[in-house]
């Protein structure tokens, strides 16, 4: 079927497709999910075994509750080197007063570290 200035019109897929979306809050949701299973991948993708295990089960756990926000502020977290995160996670120093402390501090606690004068 064609429109009357001779331009195909869309199929009836395409037009469903292009109800579904242009949904509110769609979108937000497929993005948010799309932001966490990136976020989940980082995690367990550091680059060292140890980060890996010890930051991609952290993420397992916690992303899935995860606001955008705190997902966005996870990937900043990300950021930072493996040997920091490595020095700081084991040895539970050295990290105070840094945008990430409470960060840091769940996962130390999520593991079972310890809690030690930082």
């Amino acid at each position: 079927m064609a429109h009357r200035d001779g331009r195909p019109a869309l199929s009836q897929a395409a037009a469903d497709a292009f109800t579904i979306a242009m949904q509110p809050g769609l979108h937000m949701t497929d993005d948010l999910e799309a932001k966490r299973r990136r976020a989940s991948y980082r995690a367990h993708h550091r680059g060292t075994k140890e980060m890996d295990v010890l930051v991609g089960r952290y993420a397992d756990d916690r992303l899935p509750s995860y606001t955008p926000e705190q997902i966005e502020r996870f990937e900043r977290f990300m950021t930072i080197p493996d040997p920091s995160l490595q020095q700081w996670i084991f040895s539970g120093q050295g990290y105070s007063g840094i945008e990430f402390e409470d960060l840091l501090n769940d996962i130390r606690a999520f593991h079972g570290l310890t809690a030690e004068t930082r």
